[in-house]
C-alpha cells in the first residue's frame, strides 16, 4: 500500500512539474508575462524586454547626460520584476519629455495605471510642446502587448534625459537588451 501511494505521489509530482514547465511563449527571453499586481507594478501584460535599439524618429541624443553611453549603472526602478537593483550598461541617452500614462490596451486587457515610461516621440501627434497631465493621447509605443494605438491619459510629464539600457534581471534569466526607458533618478553609479 505504501509503495502504491509513493508511485501515485511521484506521478502527480511529475505531472505538476511538467505543466509548470510548459511555457508556450516561443520568445521567452524578450517577453515576460507580468501577471497582476507584482510589486505594485499593476497588470503589466506582456512586456517587451529586449528591443531592437531603434529610437523613434526625431529623438535627439543628449548633449551632456549624467550617465554616458558605456557607463555601468544600477537600476532603481520596479517597472518589471527583476529590474530593481539590476546592474546595467547605458546604451543610449536622449533629451525629451517623458510621460507616465494610464491606458487601456487595444487587445482588451485591463487598464494599465501609471505606466512608466513613454516619451514625447512615442505619442501620436504630440507636437513639440510637453503635454499636460489629464491630456488624452494615442500611443505609438510598442513596449507592451496592446500598447501601440491604445488610448490613454497623461498622468505626469517631465522634460529630462531618458536612458536605454542593457541589464541582467536580479531574478536571473536572459539579459535584457536595449530596454526603453529609464529616467535619471532611477539610476546610480
Amino acid at each position: 500500500m505504501v509503495k502504491q501511494i509513493f508511485i501515485f505521489l511521484s506521478l502527480a509530482a511529475v505531472l505538476v512539474l511538467s505543466a509548470c514547465g510548459n511555457n508556450n511563449n516561443a520568445n521567452n527571453d524578450t517577453n515576460m508575462d507580468m501577471g497582476s499586481d507584482q510589486s505594485g507594478m499593476g497588470d503589466m501584460g506582456s512586456m517587451n524586454h529586449s528591443g531592437s535599439g531603434e529610437v523613434p524618429e526625431g529623438l535627439k541624443e543628449a548633449q551632456n547626460p549624467t550617465y554616458k553611453v558605456g557607463d555601468e549603472v544600477v537600476i532603481h526602478a520596479k517597472h518589471m520584476e527583476g529590474m530593481d537593483g539590476a546592474k546595467a550598461k547605458v546604451v543610449g541617452a536622449y533629451d525629451t519629455v517623458v510621460y507616465a500614462v494610464t491606458y487601456t490596451p487595444t487587445d482588451g486587457g485591463k487598464p494599465v495605471p501609471n505606466h512608466k515610461w513613454i516619451i514625447q516621440e512615442e505619442i501620436k501627434d504630440a507636437g513639440s510642446e510637453p503635454l499636460k497631465p489629464g491630456t488624452k493621447v494615442t500611443m505609438d509605443a510598442d513596449h507592451m502587448e496592446g500598447m501601440k494605438g491604445a488610448e490613454g491619459i497623461v498622468d505626469s510629464a517631465e522634460k529630462t534625459t531618458v536612458y536605454m539600457v542593457d541589464y541582467t534581471p536580479t531574478t536571473g534569466g536572459n539579459p535584457v537588451k536595449n530596454h526603453q526607458w529609464v529616467v535619471e533618478n532611477e539610476l546610480s553609479k
